[in-house]
């Protein structure tokens, strides 16, 4: 995972808005990537690196809030500033409740555009990051064994190690022995740790 130079995607059939964006953002040193339609946009290779996607709402084929709805479908996660010179109300919270970022109606401020891309970037930063410490914790998780992830679930919901000892059918020197791989393995330096790493695992078995 990259967390060099962010990258904004613009979507927009406008070639003089394209033109427009390309020498605003790359003014305040932001990597941009230029596409016409929202085809072109999924059959691109796209850098890993945190990002945001400007895109207007009315575009050939595919619109814009359509596209929205096969990012989520396919799974990408990339934060959207909706841009409209047609934009309503209905619209708006159409895209919003669909999790867009923004929705600036043209002509906008460069600056609100630029505070809006800024913002959005961030927040796909802390999503990468976050993916990235989830995927990190549940490595650790598959390499406990059956009996140490029993002992783990008890250990987060709060058991002390005779309760375990009773639950599991285990000596109380078995179970010291199992919880101290746990923490180890797990590299939790404290109870209240483990449970933030089993949070992040969500429901018991799935990692």
């Amino acid at each position: 995972m990259s967390e060099d130079r962010a990258v904004v995607f613009v979507v927009d059939d406008d070639p003089s808005m394209q033109r427009s964006l390309d020498t605003l953002l790359r003014s305040v040193g932001l990597d941009v990537r230029l596409f016409s339609s929202a085809q072109e946009f999924m059959h691109a290779s796209r850098p890993d690196a945190p990002g945001c996607l400007v895109l207007d709402v009315r575009l050939p084929g595919m619109s814009g809030l359509a596209f929205q709805q096969e990012l989520v479908k396919s799974g990408v996660a990339i934060p959207v500033i909706f841009i409209t010179g047609h934009g309503d109300v209905p619209m708006t919270v159409r895209a919003m409740k669909a999790g867009a970022a923004e929705f600036l109606t043209k002509p906008f401020d460069d600056q609100v555009l630029l505070d809006a891309i800024h913002a959005a970037i961030e927040r796909d930063r802390a999503r990468r990051r976050d993916t990235a410490g989830r995927t990190e914790v549940q490595g650790r998780y598959r390499t406990l064994t059956e009996r140490e992830r029993e002992v783990m679930k008890l250990v987060v919901a709060g058991r002390v190690n005779k309760q375990i000892s009773a639950e599991l059918g285990l000596s109380l020197v078995t179970v010291k022995v199992h919880r101290g791989q746990v923490m180890r393995k797990m590299l939790a330096r404290s109870v209240a740790e483990l449970v933030r790493m089993a949070d992040r695992l969500g429901p018991p078995d799935t990692a």
